[in-house]
């Protein structure tokens, strides 16, 4: 029988598949390299169009924020305005009130009596004045009074000036009178 040595056949099989193993092996590492290299790259887009999503909320809350300030401001101007007007229509309520009370006033003065100052403060007049005699000032407190256009009258003050020049004499008084218009008027 011939003498064969399988030997050297076995070693070259086996040292093939080695050689194989290790090109299998090699192909499998770039190929899940590449699966993780691509998938690595889906992710990267996903976050960066995240990314971008995220920048594009920012900039369009920074500006409604912007648009609720300009919202925020125009409401306080609109409330000056509103308030500016209220003003404007009581002022021109009144208008005619004013001309009612200055008339009323030259009404209840009586002859013999002379407003030195006349002073509005709020809802009450203060008056500094002349009189011929002390019953003059007693008219004029019973007329604003009567008036319907005044109420309160109230005398601070009545000093008598003698005048050493003639033989008349005066008094000075000070008073306070409220406005009470007529609901009518």
């Amino acid at each position: 029988m011939a003498n064969i040595n399988l030997l050297p056949w076995r070693e070259e099989r086996r040292n093939q598949l080695k050689q194989q193993f290790f090109v299998v092996l090699a192909c499998a590492a770039v190929l899940g390299a590449g699966v993780v290299f691509l998938y690595d790259m889906s992710i990267q887009k996903k976050i960066e169009f995240q990314r971008k999503g995220s920048e594009f909320i920012k900039a369009e809350t920074a500006k409604l924020d912007k648009d609720i300030q300009e919202i925020e401001d125009i409401k306080k101007q609109r409330e000056r305005l509103l308030e500016r007007m209220e003003v404007i229509q009581n002022l021109q309520g009144n208008r005619s009130v004013i001309v009612h009370l200055f008339d009323e006033m030259v009404r209840v003065v009586p002859d013999g009596v002379y407003f030195t100052s006349v002073e509005k403060k709020g809802g009450k007049f203060h008056i500094e004045g002349v009189a011929d005699a002390n019953n003059r000032v007693s008219n004029l407190m019973r007329n604003f009074e009567k008036s319907a256009w005044f109420k309160n009258a109230n005398l601070a003050r009545v000093t008598a000036q003698d005048d050493a020049d003639s033989e008349e004499s005066t008094s000075t008084f000070k008073l306070s009178v409220s406005e009470d218009a007529p609901k009518d008027k």
